[in-house]
């Protein structure tokens, strides 16, 4: 049986969209208003996970990929619809010295989930936003922790939590697990229903698509 947080993940008695993302995807960025509009139309009948993959594992200035990145959030913006804001694209890309890692906003998504589990998706979207249309730097905890806020959570607690061993075991154990998965691209939807796992998209999909696929998988 999978685990996430140490502990084997139960069977759910609904159908459970896992939502496969990393927080520095742009891909994902463009597919937040995706997946966050196929959540408000079936959060009834479906249960919705984010998990991050763990796309950059080695901490290293943007300045390295700011190149690709300059050319490639182009095609993003172009294909979903998603803008990127001034302050990233100047401050953060433009300057190329600030720190492009996954693990912090991992660790931010993994408090602010367990705080909030049925806000996930949100809490993805939100993140990414902060990323990419914001210009926070990606391991600035302290622009999480007012995220954290937003969410209902003190910050002062999600800055004690976030910085904790048990998280940085829990964002490990969860890059595992992906890979397990068979994971290798973001983001990816997949349906669990019982103990079957099925892959629904892979790479970024426009909301009617998607939602049509969801809602045929779990019709059958």
């Amino acid at each position: 049986m999978a685990k996430l947080n140490g502990k084997p993940v139960p069977e759910k008695e609904k159908p459970e969209i896992l939502y496969v993302f990393d927080p520095l995807c742009g891909w994902c960025y463009g597919f937040s208003p995706v997946i966050t509009r196929l959540k408000d139309q079936l959060n009834s009948d479906v249960d919705f996970l984010v998990l991050s993959g763990g796309m950059v594992r080695e901490a290293s200035p943007i300045g390295e990929i700011a190149g690709y990145i300059k050319t490639a959030y182009k095609v993003v913006e172009d294909t979903t619809g998603v803008k990127f804001g001034e302050n990233f694209l100047n401050d953060i890309l433009g300057n190329g010295n600030a720190i492009f890692s996954s693990v912090p906003p991992a660790k931010a998504l993994a408090v602010l989930r367990i705080h909030k589990p049925g806000k996930c998706i949100e809490i993805a979207a939100r993140l990414q936003k902060a990323i990419y249309f914001d210009g926070i730097e990606v391991d600035d905890y302290t622009a999480y922790s007012q995220i954290a806020k937003e969410f209902g959570m003190e910050p002062d607690d999600f800055l004690l939590q976030v910085k904790s061993a048990e998280i940085a075991e829990i964002v490990e154990n969860e890059f595992k697990l992906v890979a397990g998965m068979g994971v290798n691209g973001y983001p990816t939807v997949l349906l669990r229903n019982g103990k079957e796992t099925q892959l629904l998209s892979r790479g970024y999909m426009d909301y009617e698509s998607l939602y049509n696929v969801v809602k045929e998988s779990i019709s059958t």
